[in-house]
């Protein structure tokens, strides 16, 4: 069975959204050695609608390097009730998501990555489909904004792995115990 890995980041206030407003200043070579190492052993994304847009929008214009053309290259599923097409090799899930993403988990091949986190992560927490959740821990308060995993009844969580960068960054990564 296929993992599903999670990958996010968030600021030390606990907001997910708008990170390109301030995560850049902490982006280094050891940032992209990770995002890289991340996407190694994955053949497929799955993506919230919100991460989606922002996503196709801007990564089909980085094409040339090798970490964009990967990610460009890799097909992509996206839990939406409200797009009505999807383009940048992307196919849409309807209907029941917890039961799609784990037809998804028991087909062969490598892991499935996701990026980004939201309304999807509650039911794929509920039903226990998020193999590894990894935080990108940001060293930075943005004060307002979508809060991380909002909403979700207790979860507990146990820590398999950390990793920390000279920037500040602090990647935790958690299992479901």
């Amino acid at each position: 069975m296929r993992k599903l890995i999670e990958s996010t980041f968030v600021t030390l206030d606990g907001v997910i959204s708008s990170p390109q407003n301030w995560s850049p200043p902490y982006w280094n070579d050891e940032h992209d050695e990770h995002a890289r190492k991340l996407l190694k052993d994955v053949d497929a994304l799955l993506l919230g609608r919100l991460t989606y847009e922002v996503f196709a929008e801007s990564w089909p214009l980085r094409a040339g390097d090798d970490f964009a053309d990967q990610l460009n290259s890799l097909p992509k599923h996206v839990a939406s009730t409200t797009l009505d097409e999807a383009t940048w090799n992307a196919s849409i899930i309807r209907g029941d998501v917890a039961e799609e993403v784990a037809k998804l988990k028991d087909q062969p091949g490598q892991d499935i990555l996701k990026y980004g986190t939201g309304v999807l992560d509650r039911t794929l927490l509920e039903h226990h489909l998020i193999d590894e959740l990894h935080l990108w821990i940001f060293p930075t308060v943005a004060g307002t904004g979508d809060r991380l995993l909002d909403g979700l009844d207790v979860t507990h969580l146990q820590l398999v792995d950390t990793t920390t960068f000279s920037t500040g960054i602090i990647v935790a990564t958690y299992a479901p115990k």
